[in-house]
């Protein structure tokens, strides 16, 4: 209790998950002054946060999640910084604050993740089986989640690939994108896609390691189309707000790369693509289905990495920057 009483009130202690003694010490302390907003405890450590907050100060604190830097943060702290440039680097603020090249950086942060927090804290015993399943997710982000081949190809049982994937979840390295359903007759696809909440992260473990290997690289696609959705999702939370966003597949595999549920009587369709040249086909899929599910025109858009943002007949083209950016 010494460290605690020693300082009268207005304590910020950062991970604090590595000092569990601290959360019963703060727990007496904040019974006895009853006055809230005392102390700001944070950690890069979400699941063992949780795990601490549940034992000594449940119902006495609140919650906020700050994930990794959005475009809109890191171009105001770092102005001329590009979306191909964000795409690659990711988001972890260390890249920002310090030159560190990414593949040192986050080799450093993958060994500390997996090493100490997974193996110490989170009775995770084969960390190298865990390391190539964190592979094999990034291998399926922007693709429907099988379970049974990540447990398969990890060499692990279907059991332990749900603890896993629910330890990564946890650890907001990743996230379910759920299907969007109707009360059509039309048969869906019921199975979630999986992204990273970070690209930096995502393309170190797809072993790309530079911007320009990035932009030639077949995972392009995939890896621009996690960007907008991990994007959509930050803006929400970093305004704590309900992600209620969904992706749309039917079996004769026409889909919709996101859709947006947050406005619920006013939902929106956008696809995702990488190219710079605005096509008539990108809203192939989008007129459809926006017609089947009657969604405006107005409310359809292709966010694409080209240099205009305009509307057409079809519904929107919108530059990922000004999407980003919210100049929309």
């Amino acid at each position: 209790m010494g460290f605690i009483r020693s300082h009268e009130s207005k304590l910020i202690i950062d991970e604090a998950q590595y000092a569990p003694d601290l959360f019963s010490q703060i727990q007496v302390e904040a019974d006895e002054r009853g006055t809230m907003g005392q102390y700001v405890l944070s950690g890069s450590q979400n699941f063992l946060m949780e795990k601490r907050i549940g034992q000594s100060l449940a119902g006495r604190v609140g919650m906020l999640q700050l994930l990794p830097f959005s475009y809109a943060e890191a171009s105001q702290a770092n102005p001329g910084l590009t979306v191909d440039e964000f795409m690659f680097r990711g988001g972890y603020p260390h890249l920002y604050d310090v030159p560190t090249p990414n593949d040192v950086y986050f080799r450093n942060y993958t060994a500390t993740y997996i090493e100490r927090d997974v193996s110490e804290y989170l009775d995770v015993r084969n960390v190298s089986d865990f390391g190539i399943f964190i592979r094999l997710c990034a291998e399926s982000a922007g693709n429907l989640l099988n379970l049974t081949a990540l447990a398969k190809d990890a060499g692990i049982s279907f059991n332990t690939a749900k603890q896993w994937l629910s330890i990564l979840e946890k650890s907001f390295l990743v996230f379910r994108l759920p299907p969007y359903f109707t009360n059509t007759r039309k048969r869906l696809i019921k199975t979630p896609k999986i992204y990273f909440y970070d690209t930096g992260l995502l393309n170190y473990l797809l072993g790309i390691r530079s911007m320009e290997e990035l932009l030639n690289d077949p995972k392009r696609g995939d890896v621009f189309e996690n960007l907008i959705i991990a994007e959509t999702a930050k803006r929400y939370r970093n305004n704590d707000k309900d992600v209620d966003l969904y992706f749309y597949r039917d079996t004769a595999k026409a889909e919709i790369d996101l859709v947006d549920a947050t406005q619920r009587r006013a939902p929106a369709l956008m696809e995702i693509k990488s190219g710079m040249t605005p096509r008539l086909d990108f809203f192939k899929h989008l007129a459809a289905i926006g017609k089947e599910l009657n969604i405006p025109i107005e409310r359809r858009t292709v966010v694409y990495r080209g240099a205009e943002s305009f509307s057409g007949n079809n519904g929107r083209y919108v530059t990922a920057e000004d999407y980003l950016l919210e100049r929309r």
